[in-house]
C-alpha cells in the first residue's frame, strides 16, 4: 500500500513538474504573477535604501553626487562642442542625416532558472515582444533581449541562442558572434580573405539593427579556418558580474 502510494505520488508529481515545465499556457500566468511580486519586492527595498540614504548618508552623498556632476557637465559640454561640429559639417554636405537611438536603463528581477546564470528576467517600461533589443553594461555589449512567453527575457553575451553582427580585427572583418554556455564567445562565418590574428579587437557592427556600431564585445584569443570562413574564439569583456542594471537599446539610427 504504501510503495502503491509513493508511485501514485511521484507519478503525479512528475506529470505537474512537467505541464509546468513545457506548457508555456500554465507557465505565463505563473511566470508574470511570480515576476509582479519580485519587481514590487525590488521596489520596496529600493525605496528603503533611498529613504536610508537620503537621512543617514546625506553629507557623504552630495560630496559624491557634487563630484559626479562636475565630471558630467565637462563631458556634455564635449560631446555639445562635437555636436555643434557634425551639425555644421552636415550642413555644409547638406545631409539629411539623423541619428534616432533610444536607450532606456532596465532592472533584473531574477534568473530564468537556477544554476543559468546567461538567462535573466528583467522589468522594462513599455515592452515590444515583437524585436529583439542589445543590452549594454558600461559602453561594453552585454547580449540581447528576447520575448520568452509575452516578458523580456536578457540572453546575455555567453548564452547559446545570443547573436549579433560583430566586425573583428582593424579591418572590419565580418561575423556573427554568438554564446556557447562557456566563458569565451564564438564570431562565425568570418570571409577567409581577411587577415584575423590573435588580441584584435571586436566591436559591434550595427548591421543587424540590434546595436548600433563600435561597442566594446571582446578580442580574439585563436582563429580556425573551415569551409571557405573563418571562426574565432573571443574573450568578451563584460563578464557578467554585475547582472543588476543594464541599458537596453529600443532603436538605432
Amino acid at each position: 500500500m504504501n510503495k502503491e502510494l509513493f508511485s501514485f505520488l511521484f507519478v503525479t508529481i512528475a506529470l505537474l513538474v512537467g505541464a509546468f515545465y513545457y506548457s508555456t499556457t500554465i507557465q505565463s500566468p505563473i511566470i508574470s504573477s511570480l515576476n509582479f511580486l519580485k519587481v514590487n519586492f525590488h521596489n520596496t527595498t529600493q525605496y528603503i535604501d533611498n529613504t536610508l540614504d537620503r537621512y543617514f548618508f546625506q553629507a557623504d552623498e552630495i560630496t559624491h553626487l557634487k563630484a559626479k556632476l562636475q565630471h558630467y557637465e565637462n563631458n556634455h559640454l564635449v560631446m555639445q562642442e562635437l555636436a555643434s561640429e557634425i551639425s555644421d559639417l552636415y550642413k555644409a554636405q547638406d545631409s539629411n542625416f539623423t541619428v534616432t537611438t533610444n536607450v532606456v536603463l532596465v532592472r533584473t528581477i531574477s534568473y530564468q532558472k537556477f544554476g543559468n546564470f546567461n538567462r535573466l528576467w528583467i522589468d522594462i517600461p513599455e515592452y515590444n515582444n515583437s524585436k529583439i533589443y542589445g543590452l549594454t553594461y558600461k559602453e561594453l555589449v552585454a547580449g540581447i533581449v528576447i520575448n520568452k512567453n509575452g516578458k523580456p527575457l536578457a540572453l546575455l553575451n555567453q548564452d547559446i541562442k545570443c547573436a549579433y553582427a560583430v566586425y573583428v580585427g582593424e579591418q572590419n572583418a565580418p561575423g556573427i558572434a554568438h554564446g556557447n554556455n562557456d566563458n569565451n564567445l564564438i564570431v562565425n562565418f568570418i570571409p577567409a580573405f581577411f587577415t584575423i590574428k590573435k588580441g584584435d579587437e571586436v566591436i559591434s557592427s550595427g548591421m543587424d539593427n540590434i546595436f548600433m556600431k563600435g561597442l566594446k564585445v571582446g578580442k580574439v584569443l585563436s582563429v580556425t579556418s573551415s569551409q571557405g570562413y573563418q571562426n574565432a574564439i573571443i574573450e568578451p569583456y563584460y563578464k557578467n558580474s554585475e547582472p543588476n542594471y543594464f541599458h537596453m537599446i529600443r532603436s538605432v539610427k
